[in-house]
């Protein structure tokens, strides 16, 4: 039913939906927009992006995402102060919901508006790049050199580190190119081209959404803009739902591997009523062990973990 209404929903409907309740936010909870951001602009520009937004069988997100998730995707993006054309936010469909992700630019932008916060910055470390980490006296890490060269530019990537400097500080956050990787395979949108394409952007942004997540959870700013920030952070995570929507050369495929499965219990079954024969039983093994090889042949059953972008 949510799917028919937010078909139908013309996206004008939706933009002023938002808007109202970004109002009421503002008059009732303390909401405050950044002085520069024009919240309807913002929308107009993400419902531009949302025509060209599909789904993993190439079906528009506008028809096939729930209202709701619309909804909230949108007010996420306004509550951080976000823009599609400024490429700080993109929308993903899993299965029939719409969510928002930031990009390196767009988490920058967030952190920022938190109160305190004078810079944001995250760099790379390059193979044979000068870096070193520390201590201070408050046992907190800190990152007391880096002296990148030009000449290193094109080495392998070893780590990231991302800085957020407040009025009574500056914080450190640093990660292997192991971790990196690790956070990576945890993500719902596992694009290795995107990863080895743009590495370096997706590894800044990787670590500065790990510094975000811990300074903005011991932050005294508001609820909704830090729930807004970490709930866009934990949308990429697969701790949270999948998308399960099949492809159509999925579908083919998981047929292929229920009918060799199926073929397996047979199998079993047909071992079990001829135990007494040993030539028999012999064949029932490679019976089961030919089914169980058609079954993995083209890799385990799994739910789809991607959506297109």
């Amino acid at each position: 039913m949510t799917n028919q209404v937010a078909q139908q929903q013309k996206p004008t409907k939706l933009t002023d939906l938002v808007l109202d309740r970004v109002k009421q936010m503002q008059d009732t909870q303390d909401l405050s927009l950044p002085k520069n951001y024009n919240a309807s602009n913002a929308l107009n520009a993400a419902f531009l992006e949302l025509q060209k937004v599909q789904d993993r069988n190439h079906r528009p997100a506008l028809e096939v995402c729930s209202h709701d998730s619309i909804v909230k995707s949108l007010l996420d993006m306004t509550l951080q102060g976000l823009s599609p054309a400024k490429d700080q936010c993109y929308f993903i469909v899993y299965g029939n919901e719409l969510q928002m992700q930031r990009s390196y630019f767009g988490t920058v932008a967030a952190v920022k508006r938190l109160d305190g916060v004078k810079k944001v910055r995250a760099e790379v470390v390059h193979e044979k790049d000068d870096f070193e980490i520390g201590a201070n006296e408050d046992m907190e890490l800190v990152v007391k050199r880096f002296v990148p060269k030009f000449e290193n530019q094109d080495n392998q990537i070893i780590g990231a580190f991302a800085m957020i400097k407040t009025d009574e500080g500056t914080d450190f956050t640093v990660m292997t190119k192991k971790e990196i990787d690790q956070s990576w395979a945890q993500t719902r949108q596992k694009n290795n081209k995107v990863q080895q394409n743009f590495s370096q952007e997706m590894a800044k942004r990787t670590v500065l959404n790990r510094a975000a997540k811990m300074f903005i959870n011991t932050s005294d700013d508001s609820d909704l803009l830090t729930g807004a920030i970490n709930d866009t952070t934990s949308n990429e995570y697969d701790d949270e739902r999948r998308d399960v929507t099949p492809v159509e050369d999925e579908k083919q495929s998981t047929d292929k591997l229920l009918e060799g499965f199926q073929k397996s219990q047979e199998a079993k079954a047909k071992g079990v009523s001829n135990d007494g024969n040993s030539n028999e039983g012999k064949e029932t093994s490679e019976e089961v062990a030919d089914g169980q090889t058609e079954l993995f042949s083209e890799g385990t059953i799994k739910p789809a973990d991607e959506a297109d972008s």
